[in-house]
């Protein structure tokens, strides 16, 4: 009687074992697609335009999409500035920072209302990139420009970098479809998930931050 007790016991905690590490993920998810509809509507000092991927020197539909973004905060006086960021994809490529800049450029920003950070390769060092930099100008408020989707993971690392960062989702996004969406979703819960482990175990630090400045190629 001890034994099957023992064993029926077991097989409770297996289950409730496994039922939450169902729920983690799940919860994750639902975190993050109700997060994607939050959008800060209030002034700031800049909009931070987290970086995507770029085709030679012509940004990709997900990347002008944020760019598109970000233009019509500056034209609207939301912000007064605009930051990009984001290094190269490959070595025979301009920063994808230079390619939003020459984008905005082109679209009547002038080059005084940006700024560049030229090095970063993934979205935590991004807003690494920027931290010193929104600091050093003692700027109150600025706004993340990204997918919607990608929202929760960005604002949460912005957070703990200190980074006075409030949400703005692009209004229109390349990913449409059903398919494209929760294959976005399921990679951002990955992601956050990492994300959140991270933070709670590393005993590695902050990497050192390397400043924005101007939008000129290196």
């Amino acid at each position: 009687m001890r034994l099957y007790r023992q064993s029926s016991r077991l097989r409770r905690t297996a289950w409730f074992a496994l039922l939450l590490l169902l729920a983690w993920p799940i919860t994750l998810g639902v975190m993050i697609a109700s997060y994607a509809r939050v959008s800060d509507p209030h002034p700031a000092d800049a909009a931070i335009v987290l970086g995507a991927a770029t085709w030679g020197e012509q940004p990709s539909p997900v990347f002008r999409e944020r760019l598109n973004h970000a233009i019509h905060l500056y034209r609207t006086g939301q912000v007064g500035l605009i930051v990009f960021t984001g290094g190269r994809g490959s070595q025979d490529e301009p920063p994808e920072s230079i390619v939003g800049s020459q984008y905005a450029l082109a679209q009547g920003v002038p080059l005084h209302a940006m700024a560049c950070e030229q090095y970063s390769t993934v979205t935590l060092e991004n807003l690494q990139g920027v931290k010193q930099w929104v600091a050093r100008r003692q700027f109150k408020r600025v706004l993340l420009v990204s997918d919607p989707l990608h929202m929760r993971r960005s604002i949460s690392m912005a957070r703990d970098l200190g980074l006075p960062a409030y949400p703005s989702p692009t209004p229109s996004t390349r990913y449409t479809s059903l398919s494209s969406q929760s294959g976005f979703l399921l990679r951002e819960t990955y992601y956050y998930g990492a994300y959140l482990l991270y933070r709670q175990f590393t005993q590695a630090g902050e990497p050192p931050s390397i400043p924005a400045d101007s939008c000129l190629a290196r």
